[in-house]
């Protein structure tokens, strides 16, 4: 997934927005990992960290990267926060103008309700949008993968047919299907006019806590992801020669950099190993371990929804390009 929410490069700028918060209490009600479900019903995750009486907060809004929140205080029982919605650059690369909303959130127990301020599009008045979070339990230790029960594989592709497969959102343009085996998804935009979206793909069985292995072929300049229970992203990039970034080919997007970079140049078939297990998850790519059994904090932009405890579909990434899979097998976990 590529960054969709335009206020990541001002991250640099702003830098973590931090207060002395004005609530003297040891254990902070609004500090903690939350899951959101944004006024539009999408997924959105918010992540509050108060250190010698210090507030960090971090949002993650639909899709993609979990970024700083511009500013933030607490006022009686309320938390304010401010997140960068909009930036707009100049001709020159300069920033030319920002666009900001405001979010006010209380708490009752392990829920948390939030109310989104935004002007309105003329500049007369503001609207105010009611949604609501849940607080994600702590995580639980690290399970020994080698002591891990799995049932019996599942060939996900059958034949060539998308069968067992269905395009999201349905009333997008789907340019899936398979051939030999391989399963493709091959958009095209006109130059010139105004840009078609096309459909992402999952399957319609959902799953828990599974391994997945798949090959995919990444050409170059191009742009996947394959998420985990139809909420954790697994980055599908072509970042050949690239620095570590958790924006790299086989990275949790956004949250887990990977420890090695394993990718091979564009155009040839690349393999992923991935293991999800009780909110841990461990990426191998092309027979490197790139991310061992870390903890997942919560969703990745463009999740189908924020809870980490719902199963979940494989959902594959088509709205960026051109993009070919095979080899999808997944095996449950049993407990």
């Amino acid at each position: 997934m590529r960054t969709v929410i335009a206020a990541a490069p001002i991250v640099v700028a702003l830098a973590i927005a931090s207060v002395s918060a004005l609530a003297a209490e040891t254990n902070n009600p609004f500090v903690g990992r939350w899951a959101l479900t944004l006024p539009d019903a999408r997924a959105g995750w918010l992540g509050v960290t108060e250190e010698d009486g210090i507030l960090d907060a971090s949002l993650l809004w639909r899709g993609g990267s979990v970024v700083a929140v511009a500013s933030l205080y607490i006022d009686g029982d309320t938390l304010h926060l401010t997140r960068v919605s909009d930036i707009e650059w100049d001709d020159n690369g300069r920033i030319e103008r920002i666009r900001t909303e405001d979010v006010a959130a209380t708490v009752s127990g392990d829920t948390m309700t939030l109310v989104r301020y935004a002007p309105q599009p003329d500049g007369n008045g503001r609207v105010a949008e009611t949604f609501t979070g849940k607080r994600i339990p702590p995580l639980p230790p690290k399970t020994d993968l080698s002591s891990v029960k799995y049932g019996k594989p599942i060939n996900l592709l059958k034949g060539n047919t998308l069968d067992g497969w269905v395009p999201i959102p349905p009333d997008w343009r789907n340019c899936w299907y398979v051939k030999d085996g391989v399963l493709i998804n091959d958009p095209a935009q006109t130059e010139g006019e105004e840009d078609v979206p096309y459909a992402n793909l999952r399957t319609v069985q959902e799953f828990e806590d599974f391994n997945i292995t798949l090959e995919v072929n990444v050409g170059k300049g191009q742009n996947s992801g394959v998420y985990l229970r139809g909420i954790y992203e697994v980055q599908v990039e072509d970042t050949y020669g690239r620095e570590l970034d958790n924006h790299n080919m086989g990275a949790i997007y956004s949250r887990i950099t990977p420890s090695v970079a394993a990718e091979k140049p564009p155009g040839e078939w690349q393999t992923l190993d991935i293991t999800l297990l009780d909110r841990h998850v461990t990426v191998k790519l092309n027979g490197t371990t790139i991310i061992d059994n870390e903890p997942l904090l919560g969703c990745t932009g463009g999740a189908l929804w924020a809870d980490q405890f719902r199963p979940g579909p494989i959902y594959l990434q088509g709205d960026h390009g051109p993009i070919k899979y095979r080899n999808i097998v997944l095996t449950q976990i049993l407990k």
